[in-house]
């Protein structure tokens, strides 16, 4: 079975993480995708905005009733920084005979060599890079050993950040039509990101 791992702050998740998993799983013939909330992104220069139980809610409803999609609860209950690593590592002894494939944006896979035990994850999974609009994957910058374990794919594209919905709700606008519904009702129920 194949399985790709979306990884991230996911505050909030969007449409653009639905679009780039489903582009993915399309793409390199993927059986499920996995949404890993992250405890402590270890290349992200702020904190969440919203605590880990309320992103793992707004992944669930954002993912609810798709059969491909399952969110994942392992980096909110390890605690701690949350490295990839340590997550590929659990997840092959909770479910072995699966192969693991990362589905990261073309930002992340421009910093893959800076990522925790990097040579010894790039062992472990396959990653998939995802174009996103306006940053292009610097293929030729990066090391020979995750190069040959990289698939890039694009996607359509659409131009969402999580950091743009953040900002929006803090300023009063609206971001209706940037998220599912669902995730939106339980930002607007909840008063997330609101300044």
């Amino acid at each position: 079975m194949k399985v790709g791992l979306m990884g991230g702050t996911f505050d909030p998740i969007h449409y653009g993480h639905l679009l780039a998993a489903e582009t993915a799983r399309e793409a390199c013939g993927l059986n499920e995708v996995w949404f890993i909330p992250s405890f402590v992104p270890p290349l992200k220069d702020h904190q969440p905005g919203a605590d880990g139980e309320a992103r793992l809610e707004m992944v669930y409803r954002a993912i609810d009733f798709q059969p491909h999609f399952r969110a994942m609860d392992i980096e909110l209950e390890r605690g701690g920084t949350s490295y990839s690593i340590d997550t590929v590592e659990a997840l092959q002894q909770l479910y072995p005979g699966r192969e693991f494939s990362y589905i990261i944006g073309s930002d992340r896979v421009n910093d893959l060599a800076k990522w925790h035990q990097i040579e010894k994850l790039a062992g472990l999974v396959h990653f998939i890079g995802v174009e996103r609009p306006g940053e292009k994957i610097d293929v030729s910058s990066l090391p020979a050993y995750i190069r040959e374990r990289l698939t890039v794919i694009d996607m359509p594209l659409i131009d969402i950040s999580s950091t743009a919905i953040r900002q929006r709700r803090a300023a009063g606008k609206s971001v209706r039509f940037l998220v599912p519904d669902k995730v939106y009702s339980f930002m607007r129920r909840n008063a997330l990101y609101e300044s």
